[in-house]
C-alpha cells in the first residue's frame, strides 16, 4: 500500500512538471524578440542636417502592447523645438510587424568629436505583466569644421615691446552660426592694453551671428615680458553657447620667441608723442631710432608706411626720402641718411617728413567712425606701428533772412531809424566723424537787437536761453551723432529777432548778431572741439532778395 502511494506521488510530480514546462515554454519571452536599430551617417560636417531612422521589428509570436519610444539626440544637437529628448507613445506592435520613425537634427561639435544618439523602446508582451526594454545607439563623427580660425602673430618679439596681433576667423559653413564667442588664453607675463572690438574681461569677445562666407578679426594690443629665448604660447577657442554650456568648435595655438632687442624706435608729431590730429592739420613727423644692441648696424633702409583716409598724400614733403605712391610709403635710404649708413651701438639717429590732413573726407557709412591715422615704421628687423586718433569735424552755419517761410518777417527794408524790422536767424550744425557730447552754440545780440520769442522747432525752446545782462544766446544741443548733417538732416534751430536802428547807425550796415561759436566734447579723442561762423549785418548775405543797398540804414 505504501509503495503504491509513493508511485502515485511520483506520477503526480511528473505530470505537474510536464504541465509547468509546457506553460513556461508557452509564456517564455526574450527581449531579443524586439529588434531595435538606428540608421544614420557615420560622418558629418559641422552644422550639417542629418536624419536618424529608428527601426523596430517584432520577431516574436506575441503582440507587444503599450510600447513607448524614447529617443535622445546627442547633447550638442540643434533641433527645431530645442527638445533633445523625445518620448513617443506607439501603437501595439503585432508579430512580424516592422516600422520606422525619423528624427532630424544638425550636429554640433569640434572636429573628430563623436556624437552619440540613443533610442530605448519599452513594452509589455501580451498576457505578461512585466515590461521589457530594448536599447540601441548610433555614433556620428564630426569629420570637418569648415571654419578658418588662426592667429596673425609675429614669430619673434622683444621683451616689453608693445605688440599688436590679430585673430582671424572665417566661416564656409552652409548654415548661420549664432551666439559665437571667442576666447583667448594669454601666456604668462602678458600685459593686455586694448582690443578692437572691445572685449569682455579682456579675454572673451561676442561675435554673434556669422553667415557663410563672412568673417572678421579681433585685434589685441599688449606687451609680453620674458627672458631671451623663452617661448610664449597663445591659445584661442571659437565656440557657441547652448543651454549655458560653451561648445568648442575650433581652437588654435601659436608660440612666439622672446628675442634680444637691437633697435628702439619712437615718434612724435608736431613735437608731441601723443598727438591728437584734427582735419586740416599740418603734421611734422619726427622718427627717432637707437641701436641698443652690441653690434654696429650699417646700410639700413627705413620705410614709413602711411595709412588713413585723412591723409592728403599730395602734400608729402620728405627732403631725404622718396615717396612711393603705390603703397603710400616713404623710403629713407642709407645713401642719403648718414645714421642709416652706419649706426654704432648705443647711437641714435632720426628722420623727418611733413604731410597735411584733408579738411574733409568722404564718409561711406557709420563704420567710418572714430578715425585714426596710422604709420608703420620698418627698420632692419624692427617694426613699430603708431596710431593717432583724429578729432571730428564740427561745423556751425549761421544765416539770416528777411524773406522766409518760418515766421514771416515785417518792417521796412532798408531798415529805418526809429522803426523796427524783424529778421530770422538760422543755425545749422554738422558733425562728421565722432560722436560729441555737451554741444552748445553761443552768440551775442547787439544792444538794439531783441528776441521776439519765436523759436522753431518748438521742442528746441527748452534748450534755448538768453542772458539779458551779457546779451548772450546759448543753444544747449547736448549730444551729436556721427554724420549729423551728412547721413541725416543737420541739427538746426531758427529764432526771430527785431532790430531798431539808432540815429548813429544811419547810412551804415550794422551787425544784427555776432559771430556764432560752437563747442562740444569729442567722445573718441576726449578733446573739446570748437568752430565758428561769421557775424551777420543788415545786408543779409544769405538772403538773395536783399541787396547790399537795401541793407543800409535809412
Amino acid at each position: 500500500m505504501k509503495r503504491k502511494f509513493i508511485s502515485f506521488l511520483l506520477l503526480l510530480a511528473a505530470i505537474v512538471g510536464i504541465a509547468g514546462f509546457w506553460y513556461y515554454q508557452k509564456n517564455f519571452y526574450s527581449k531579443d524578440t524586439l529588434k531595435l536599430e538606428i540608421f544614420s551617417q557615420a560622418e558629418a560636417v559641422i552644422y550639417q542636417e542629418i536624419e536618424y531612422i529608428v527601426k523596430y521589428k517584432n520577431n516574436g509570436n506575441a503582440c507587444l502592447e503599450e510600447p513607448k519610444l524614447i529617443f535622445e539626440y546627442s547633447r550638442h544637437s540643434i533641433v527645431e523645438d530645442d527638445i533633445l529628448r523625445k518620448e513617443i507613445i506607439l501603437e501595439d506592435i503585432y508579430p512580424g510587424q516592422e516600422k520606422t520613425i525619423s528624427f532630424k537634427a544638425r550636429v554640433l561639435g569640434k572636429e573628430g568629436e563623436a556624437l552619440t544618439a540613443k533610442a530605448a523602446l519599452s513594452y509589455q508582451p501580451k498576457n505578461l505583466k512585466a515590461r521589457y526594454e530594448s536599447n540601441t545607439t548610433f555614433t556620428t563623427i564630426i569629420k570637418s569644421v569648415p571654419l578658418t580660425f588662426g592667429f596673425d602673430l609675429p614669430s619673434k618679439i622683444e621683451s616689453g615691446k608693445e605688440m599688436r596681433f590679430s585673430l582671424n576667423y572665417f566661416s564656409n559653413i552652409d548654415y548661420p552660426l549664432s551666439n559665437l564667442r571667442c576666447q583667448i588664453e594669454y601666456p604668462s607675463d602678458f600685459e593686455f592694453i586694448s582690443a578692437t572690438p572691445r572685449s569682455l574681461e579682456k579675454t572673451e569677445w561676442e561675435i554673434g551671428l556669422l553667415n557663410k562666407a563672412e568673417g572678421g578679426r579681433i585685434e589685441v594690443l599688449g606687451k609680453v615680458m620674458g627672458e631671451v629665448g623663452e617661448e610664449k604660447i597663445f591659445k584661442a577657442k571659437l565656440g557657441t553657447w547652448q543651454d549655458n554650456e560653451f561648445i568648442l568648435l575650433k581652437e588654435t595655438v601659436k608660440g612666439i620667441t622672446i628675442i634680444k632687442p637691437s633697435l628702439h624706435i619712437i615718434q612724435q608729431i608736431n613735437n608731441n608723442p601723443e598727438y591728437i590730429a584734427s582735419p586740416g592739420d599740418s603734421l611734422h613727423y619726427q622718427i627717432f631710432f637707437k641701436n641698443i644692441g652690441k653690434d654696429a648696424l650699417s646700410n639700413l633702409f627705413l620705410v614709413v608706411n602711411l595709412e588713413g583716409k585723412a591723409f592728403d598724400f599730395s602734400t608729402i614733403k620728405a627732403p631725404l626720402g622718396e615717396f612711393e605712391t603705390g603703397d603710400n610709403s616713404i623710403v629713407f635710404d642709407w645713401r642719403r641718411v648718414s645714421e642709416l649708413q652706419f649706426l654704432p651701438s648705443q647711437e641714435e639717429g632720426d628722420i623727418e617728413f611733413w604731410v597735411e590732413l584733408k579738411d574733409e573726407w568722404e564718409i561711406l557709412s557709420l563704420s567710418d567712425k572714430n578715425p585714426v591715422i596710422k604709420n608703420k615704421v620698418y627698420l632692419s628687423q624692427a617694426k613699430k606701428e603708431f596710431v593717432n586718433k583724429v578729432n571730428s569735424k564740427l561745423v556751425i552755419e549761421q544765416k539770416a533772412f528777411f524773406e522766409d517761410e518760418v515766421f514771416g518777417n515785417s518792417g521796412p527794408i532798408p531798415p529805418k531809424v526809429g522803426e523796427t524790422t524783424t529778421y530770422t536767424i538760422m543755425w545749422l550744425v554738422k558733425n562728421y566723424y565722432n560722436a560729441l557730447k555737451d554741444a552748445k552754440v553761443k552768440a551775442i545780440l547787439p544792444e538794439n537787437v531783441k528776441l521776439t520769442g519765436k523759436i522753431f522747432p518748438e521742442q528746441e525752446t527748452e534748450k534755448f536761453t538768453f542772458d539779458s545782462e551779457s546779451r548772450e544766446i546759448v543753444w544747449n544741443m547736448g549730444d551729436l551723432k556721427i554724420g549729423q548733417g551728412i547721413f541725416e538732416p543737420a541739427q538746426n534751430i531758427s529764432f526771430q529777432i527785431e532790430f531798431s536802428p539808432e540815429e548813429s547807425q544811419k547810412d551804415k550796415t550794422p551787425e544784427i548778431i555776432s559771430q556764432a561759436k560752437i563747442s562740444g566734447e569729442d567722445t573718441w579723442t576726449r578733446e573739446t572741439l570748437k568752430s565758428s561762423d561769421e557775424s551777420i549785418n543788415t545786408t543779409l548775405p544769405d538772403d538773395a532778395t536783399i541787396t547790399e543797398q537795401q541793407g543800409i540804414v535809412q
